[in-house]
């Protein structure tokens, strides 16, 4: 035991003296090719001082690394992710700096800019020689994560009976549609996942449909907190209220996250010593890392952030994503310019802020989310639930099947595997869950193919003044046509011509708040209490629905009439009791259960007054959104309705073989029995998931990050 002692400590002592001589030598030959930055003390050139100095800088800059940074990243916390980000590369030279000036008799010398380039290197070296010293020593390797779990357990305390009963890990790929990932298996793209499905299947794959508001906001709640009740859409206008609801808004997350809790009474799927990372809403954990219901909240109880921390407190992790964060801003300029060049269609604007924003998504949230989980099945948690975002962002400006989207999906599933590497270290075993809160459906977008957005028709459709462009567009003109002939007809009064007069002039209750979701729009009118009736809206704008119904880029419009009830509108005049909806007729080709998805919405108390559903084309999949989005979801047609979920076959089939898994909250049943399946029969449990009290906003440890070691191969991945 002793002697393993001391070959333990050895190696380690060896990989640190291996590391500073490339260090040194990295500064030497830094100090050779940059022309402003010189290792020579003053009036002494000699290899010999050089070589020193170089010693002693590398030496102090790898201490400084391992001391100050951590408490430079932790006061740091309430700075924006993404400004934390780019300054990384600034902090890292001013370490170096201050590294400089501690060399006895002299140092070297350089100015700030060179400073950040010499950091930025030495840490990208100094990561590269760690990992590559750990390739070949499988049980060192081993034996760290054992002694880190062990330490984790230690410090945050162990659920009775963990060992004994296994963990589960929810791995949500945000937008891969079920096609969409049958293809990546079949060209080869997911290995690791596809290996779960070979020959020596170890998971099942079952397709799942979402509710009509096929959008992260609606699927995650449900999935998280069992219910998405009165969730229309992805955005609303709520007249109760006078608030426009969105989901990635913090506020907005937190009251949907208290309301779902209301009408449960559970504070649930993480309640029993559950992780939430990465996701819109809470689930009930007590561990929380970029949970968004929580970020508009400060203090020490929101701790989210904390999960920027456990990451970036690693120089060498900060570097490295740093690095990867400014080549995938470069990538996405490079694939944006070849689609504009090459005159790719449908295609939109990727320019602003886009590269920095996919670079946010495809690199710092996956890196720092992948690490969190790894450590708290390292810490042996029950129930951990993190969602991935890459995916579903490129995919919204380059197409579901694009390259650009498939690339994402291909890294993604390298963080699969390497999460699922790590339960083989964890404390407990872990049953590895992945699934899909939606998928994408793809097409022109409604502007793009006709010329005006949405809104611009809605308000065309009103008499209302609509923008220049809008109205030399021929559906405009044909909108603002129809107008004038209905309200002369109908009203017998004369319409104001001008279309550029200033919005302001219209009567308040006249003026619509349209708002879109993908290729679901939603149009409300705010003077009006309550649902506005077909009835209502055809007195005061005689033109409108006949305008949206009738229009080729929309399917069908759902409404309340006062006679009828709530009927779906159609080109053609086609008018549909709700009661009487079926599957085909202008919900054709948009799979089963479509009318049933259309009214659950319509008993929603804040549905919109006009629910507008885009047109689909079942032959090309194709449905046009009312949004800069060539890929898309938030309401019906294509593949953005159908989501997957992949799971062990030890865990109980989601559903009987005939049997269709319908709905996000039907998902949330499925995945709190597979809980119950997990954690014994000995744990009090409620009747669909595990009951506890409602959670404060405590957040994960600090000390929530794996050792460089592993982080190393997370990121190599």
């Amino acid at each position: 035991m002793l002697r393993g002692r001391w070959r333990t400590s050895g190696r380690a002592l060896l990989r640190v003296i291996v590391v500073w001589m490339v260090s040194t030598l990295t500064m030497l030959l830094l100090a050779g090719v940059l022309p402003d930055f010189q290792l020579q003390s003053p009036g002494d050139d000699s290899i010999t001082r050089t070589a020193y100095t170089a010693a002693w800088g590398a030496g102090a800059f790898g201490l400084l690394s391992a001391l100050v940074w951590p408490l430079l990243v932790r006061a740091l916390l309430l700075v924006p992710a993404l400004v934390l980000g780019l300054l990384v590369f600034f902090l890292n030279g001013s370490l170096l700096l201050l590294a400089l000036r501690l060399i006895p008799y002299g140092g070297g010398v350089t100015d700030p800019q060179n400073a950040v380039v010499v950091a930025a290197v030495m840490s990208a070296v100094a990561s590269a020689t760690s990992t590559a010293l750990a390739v070949g020593d499988d049980s060192a390797y081993r034996r760290r994560l054992s002694r880190l779990a062990d330490r984790r357990r230690r410090r945050d305390g162990a659920y009775a009976g963990q060992g004994s009963h296994p963990g589960t890990v929810f791995v949500q790929l945000d937008g891969v549609g079920h096609r969409v990932l049958l293809d990546a298996i079949a060209d080869g793209l997911v290995p690791h996942l596809a290996g779960w499905l070979g020959e020596d299947a170890t998971h099942r794959l079952t397709p799942w449909r979402t509710d009509w508001s096929s959008q992260t906001g609606a699927s995650q709640l449900g999935i998280l907190h069992g219910s998405n009740h009165d969730v229309p859409a992805f955005r609303w206008y709520e007249k109760d209220t006078g608030r426009i609801i969105v989901s990635n808004r913090p506020a907005s997350a937190a009251e949907l996250q208290r309301r779902a809790i209301e009408r449960t009474g559970d504070g649930g799927l993480l309640t029993l010593d559950g992780a939430s990372r990465g996701n819109l809403f809470s689930g009930g954990a007590d561990q929380l890392a970029l949970v968004l219901s929580i970020a508009a909240r400060r203090g020490r109880a929101n701790r989210s952030r904390s999960g920027y921390f456990a990451y970036f407190s690693d120089p060498a992790n900060a570097v490295r994503t740093a690095v990867s964060f400014a080549a995938e801003v470069c990538r996405e300029i490079a694939q944006s310019t070849r689609a504009r060049l090459r005159k790719v269609r449908p295609r939109v604007s990727r320019g602003g802020l886009y590269p920095l924003i996919r670079a946010f998504a495809t690199v710092v949230e996956r890196d720092v989310v992948v690490v969190a989980v790894m450590g708290d099945m390292l810490a042996g948690r029950t129930a951990i639930y993190a969602d991935l975002v890459g995916y579903d962002e490129v995919a919204h400006h380059s197409g579901p099947h694009s390259h650009d989207a498939a690339q994402v999906l291909k890294r993604l599933d390298r963080s699969i595997g390497l999460i699922a590497e790590v339960a083989d270290h964890a404390p407990r075993p872990y049953r590895i869950v992945v699934l899909s809160d939606h998928g994408q459906s793809v097409g022109e977008t409604f502007e793009g193919l006709y010329g005006l957005t949405l809104k611009d028709l809605v308000r065309a459709g009103c008499g209302l003044p609509v923008s220049r462009r809008a109205e030399r567009t021929r559906s405009g003109a044909e909108a603002r046509f129809a107008a004038r002939h209905a309200v002369r007809s109908a009203l017998h009064r004369p319409v104001h011509q001008g279309a550029d007069e200033p919005e302001e002039n219209a009567a308040p209750d006249s003026e619509p708040v349209v708002l879109a979701s993908g290729n679901l729009g939603l149009v409300s009118f705010p003077g009006v209490p309550g649902r506005m009736s077909l009835e209502q809206i055809d007195r005061r704008h005689p033109a409108l629905l006949r305008t949206l119904a009738g229009h080729p880029g929309i399917g069908f419009l759902l409404v309340r009439s006062e006679a009828r009830g709530s009927v779906v509108l159609a080109a053609g005049g086609v008018e549909i009791a709700l009661a009487d909806l079926g599957d085909d007729g202008p919900l054709a080709g948009m799979g089963p259960g479509a009318a049933d998805a259309v009214r659950r919405t319509d008993g929603f108390p804040h549905v919109a007054d006009i629910m507008v559903n885009s047109s689909y084309d079942p032959e090309t999949g194709q449905v046009h959104a009312f949004e800069e989005q060539i890929g898309s979801h938030g309401g019906l047609g294509g593949e953005q309705s159908r989501a997957f979920l992949l799971s062990p076959l030890v865990l109980s089939p989601p559903v009987a073989d005939s049997e269709e898994l319908v709905g996000a909250e039907r998902v949330h049943e499925v995945l709190g029995r597979w809980l119950r399946e997990g954690v014994g029969p000995q744990v009090p449990l409620g009747p669909a998931v595990v009951r506890l009290p409602q959670q404060a906003d405590a957040g994960m440890p600090d000390a929530g990050m794996p050792d460089a070691a592993r982080d190393d191969e997370l990121n190599s991945a």
